[in-house]
């Protein structure tokens, strides 16, 4: 199998590169920057190229499957927009003027259900009420990819809840709380967070990559999206005092402020996974405390 690997110097698109090379896979990466750890690296900006220059570079390297973990995190409505709307247009656009149209495995976000129902696993049929433009933007981008499935493209969102590792980017809760608690380890001081109410569904970051390898490898699921999950909800405030445990140090944890609008938005979200574990024959494995020690020794 040949995978074009959209994104891999992204947090998921790294571990994804890894997980795919040691299954044996024939990995061409692509993103906008050179560099990327690959036999055979493309640059490629999906927004900035459009549908011909993108179909141009899949004509070149004629990929069986093509993971998508390329996407904008941050930045105002314009990045938002170019990143999760504009460049997966292009990529479904490029896909669906193949003669044998490669599959399309296309990473979304939990951000895409904004308030969920109640203190119910969120299932893929919810109605999504996403509360900010990031989550407005990536759910647009999956309604492309499901567009274009309905018009024959092979493909699968994959929404992807929160996920949790070595690597953690500093704007993500995991990531903020190690730094934030080496810190404190080294001032002898406490660890100073925002409001630690919010009830999240935290996942391996390496069994993320599991489901896409999943998803990219085995028959194409007959649901168009999947939540790739824990299937577990988790307070902010007991994942940060796992953290602490985990890391063995010995400090107070302060709650400074109200925490972040977009938390107090959607107080409380946990996936329902049991489509994906059908579809796809997946299921996460890794235990939170594991993922957490893993951050912490990349960190420290």
């Amino acid at each position: 199998m040949r995978a074009l690997l959209i994104g891999a110097s992204g947090y998921l698109g790294a571990r994804v590169h890894g997980a795919a090379l040691a299954a044996g896979i024939d990995v061409v990466t692509a993103g906008r920057r050179p560099g990327a750890a690959s036999g055979r690296h493309v640059v490629l900006d999906l927004a900035a190229s459009g549908p011909a220059a993108v179909g141009a570079v899949l004509a070149d390297i004629g990929p069986d499957v093509v993971m998508n973990c390329s996407g904008a995190t941050s930045g105002d409505l314009a990045a938002l927009s170019a990143g999760n709307i504009d460049g997966p247009g292009a990529l479904v656009a490029a896909l669906l003027r193949m003669r044998s149209p490669a599959r399309l495995v296309h990473l979304g976000s939990a951000a895409e259900y904004g308030r969920g129902p109640g203190r119910a696993p969120v299932r893929e049929d919810e109605p999504p009420r996403p509360v900010g433009p990031y989550g407005v933007t990536k759910l647009a981008g999956t309604r492309l990819v499901e567009l274009a499935r309905t018009a024959g493209l092979p493909a699968v969102v994959l929404r992807v809840f929160n996920p949790v590792g070595p690597g953690a980017p500093a704007h993500t809760l995991p990531g903020r709380a190690a730094s934030e608690l080496l810190r404190a380890v080294r001032e002898n001081d406490a660890v100073r967070l925002g409001g630690l109410d919010a009830v999240r569904d935290f996942v391996d970051v390496d069994d993320v990559a599991a489901a896409v390898l999943a998803a990219a490898t085995g028959p194409v699921p007959v649901r168009g999206v999947l939540n790739v999950g824990s299937g577990a909800a988790v307070s902010a405030r007991e994942l940060v005092g796992t953290l602490v445990d985990v890391a063995g140090a010995r400090v107070r944890i302060v709650e400074d402020g109200g925490g972040s609008a977009r938390s107090a938005d959607v107080p409380w979200q946990q996936a329902d996974i049991s489509a994906a574990v059908t579809a796809c024959g997946w299921r996460p494995r890794t235990p939170l405390a594991v993922s957490l020690a893993g951050l912490w020794q990349q960190v420290s």
